[in-house]
């Protein structure tokens, strides 16, 4: 293994403690505090049986009192519950991926945002139909952004991008009647079936759950992401930093925080001018660094190797290391707590949205049309507050791993045609992959995706189960805040090759990629779908029967929700570590872990204990492999 060594969560831990130990002497509030206040949590809350969508109760479910008000049993609550946690989280994924259409409508050669990737908006235009000869690239653009924008409130059809599955599956969501219709409908739909007096029925709810998040998977969170990478260059691996080390106590620091890349990526482009620069050292900074947290970090590391300070429960460390300048943030996972933190010490707290307002910040709204003026005065006004740095608070922990990031589908296919002989078309192949896997070199893949919760040792069961798998030889591919456990522990590196099995260890050496591949953001889960959809293809397999399961062992938001929900409707068993509050109901748990797969032919698996849910994942990869006779 030469010098490499991954970092531990126990390394993870003390340099928490310490950065807390500094919260402490300001008189800082923190996580691991309110935790501790909001312990034991609500019983009927956890096993989702408690109603409050009408002002007769709220009703709880107990043995004495079976019925709500209304005379709802607690499936009929549980369904209910599951699919309004559901539908909040479509709302926010596709709600990102319109904000993606929008900017790409504004887009202009002479405008603060452009098509860094024309040829790929001229493929989804060919997919959808719409002529591209002779048109202007930003002409197409415009085109493209408002037919993309009308999936979202069109009256009549399907999504677009369900073309992209294979017929099997396209058959089996007609047949089970939850093809998601315009992405906004079945988001109405959702919260109309669950309003008093509509839907009790634990089968029509979770069905509509499924139907919602496909709307999600396939509709807006896939906009989000092909829209990304024709505005600002598809994914291709990069090498990046990973760990709050990435801070530099000489620079300027800015943090970038939320899930919108169009703020992101101005914030970048201002960082990197020279006249910004000047400005920093004029303030006795040596420059300006600018690093992550959350999905806004995956975004940008994918796209411009911006280093990766540290995942959700990670956003409060930033500002405790006291050299953080200014916290930019967007949208989504951001936590309230950030205004009070700051105060404590010298970091500007920026808002920028209007969906994210939060009091203690410093508001700058943010739209295409002013980006880059907006964008020039955060990173100005992040400068001149480097004067106000108090040294004696300064601590950044000595401590960050190389990791190579940004795998799109179009960067796996291209990398991993290189692992065999096969002849490759223009176009590019998974078959290279398909080959490693029937042939027993790679077992099979895990998606491991999701959040941190304080429910689980943060980042524990990620890097745990990563180094589980590619020690059985699978390969993972990750996203979200999943895939920035894994570049901090060092999973991400290249060097990571020797704590996997003989048979990924050689595919690593010969594609020259590390054993945990870096696919983006937790909206960019839509690549792996495209990902499945194409080996499905060119294996002839339906997407169920392929070795490849999906996980989140830390999960915690209402998009996780969604995610797994379209996920498991795709075809793709998914494995929780934490109970998605449906245990108060046989029936709906039921249909969760069994019977949906009569229709979509996946289901959910909840264990919370990290070495068992390891278990059960490499025993469903080689059911699979049996069933296929590989």
């Amino acid at each position: 293994m030469g010098d490499f060594k991954l970092t531990s969560i126990e390394e993870f831990e003390a340099a928490t403690a310490k950065l807390l130990e500094t919260g402490a002497k300001v008189g800082a509030d923190s996580w691991q505090l309110r935790v501790k206040n909001q312990t034991p949590h609500c019983k009927f809350g956890e096993q989702g049986v408690c109603c409050r969508i009408c002002s007769m109760g709220p009703c709880r479910i107990t043995p004495k009192a079976p019925r709500g008000i209304c005379g709802c049993d607690v499936h009929g609550i549980v369904g209910r519950n599951y699919l309004k946690f559901t539908a909040g989280g479509a709302a926010t994924h596709s709600d990102h991926g319109r904000e993606i259409c929008h900017t790409l409508y504004l887009s202009a050669e002479d405008g603060n945002y452009h098509v860094k990737d024309p040829d790929k908006l001229k493929k989804i235009a060919k997919e959808w139909g719409v002529e591209t000869e002779g048109k202007d690239i930003y002409d197409l653009a415009h085109e493209m952004a408002e037919l993309a924008l009308l999936e979202y409130g069109k009256p009549f059809g399907n999504q677009r991008w369900l073309k992209r599955a294979p017929e099997h599956t396209q058959e089996l969501w007609e047949r089970e009647n939850i093809a998601p219709r315009a992405i906004d409908r079945e988001v109405a739909s959702s919260l109309h079936m669950t309003h008093m007096g509509c839907s009790s029925k634990p089968e029509a709810l979770i069905r509509q759950s499924l139907r919602a998040g496909l709307a999600d998977g396939w509709g807006g969170s896939m906009c989000g992401t092909e829209f990304s990478d024709v505005l600002f260059g598809t994914p291709k691996p990069i090498d990046t930093e990973a760990n709050l080390g990435v801070m530099n106590a000489e620079n300027v620091n800015i943090v970038v925080h939320g899930h919108d890349p169009s703020l992101s990526e101005m914030i970048c482009e201002y960082a990197d001018d020279p006249e910004m620069i000047a400005y920093a050292k004029s303030f006795g900074a040596k420059g300006i660094t600018v690093s992550g947290v959350c999905c806004t970090s995956n975004e940008v590391a994918m796209r411009r190797g911006i280093p990766m300070a540290g995942n959700f429960l990670q956003q409060e460390n930033v500002v405790l290391t006291g050299a953080c300048e200014a916290i930019v943030v967007d949208v989504q996972c951001i936590f309230p707590a950030l205004g009070p933190l700051s105060k404590c010490f010298h970091t500007k707290f920026i808002t920028t949205s209007p969906i994210a307002q939060m009091p203690d910040s410093e508001f700058i709204e943010f739209h295409a049309e002013n980006a880059g003026e907006n964008a020039k005065a955060i990173v100005k006004m992040a400068c001149e507050n480097f004067v106000n740095r108090r040294q004696d608070l300064v601590y950044i922990p000595d401590m960050k791993q190389k990791a190579t990031v940004g795998y799109s589908v179009e960067a796996i296919v291209k990398t991993l045609d290189g692992v065999t002989n096969s002849q490759v078309d223009e176009t590019g192949t998974t078959k290279p992959l398909l080959e490693c896997i029937t042939s027993g070199v790679i077992r099979g893949a895990v998606a491991m995706v999701g959040c941190n919760n304080p429910k689980v040792r943060p980042d524990y069961a990620h890097v745990e189960l990563m180094k589980k798998l590619i020690a059985n030889d699978i390969i993972i591919i990750a996203s979200g805040c999943s895939a920035q456990a894994a570049a901090r522990a060092g999973l991400m590196s290249k060097e990571a090759k020797d704590l996997c099995g003989a048979g990924l260890k050689r595919v690593c050496e010969l594609a020259d990629i590390p054993p945990v591949l870096h696919m983006g953001s937790c909206v960019d889960i839509s690549r792996m779908l495209v990902l499945a959809a194409t080996l499905s293809k060119e294996s002839g397999l339906p997407i169920s029967a392929l070795p490849v399961v999906g996980c989140a062992p830390e999960w915690m938001s209402e998009k996780a929700v969604s995610i797994g929900n379209y996920v498991v409707a795709t075809g793709i068993d998914t494995f929780l570590g934490v109970d998605p509050y449906v245990s108060g109901s046989t029936e709906v748990a039921d249909l969760l872990t069994n019977g949906i797969r009569n229709w979509v032919e996946a289901a959910y698996t909840v264990e919370k204990d990290i070495d068992k849910l390891g278990d059960a994942m490499i025993a469903r990869i080689e059911e699979k492999r049996a069933a296929l006779g590989i």
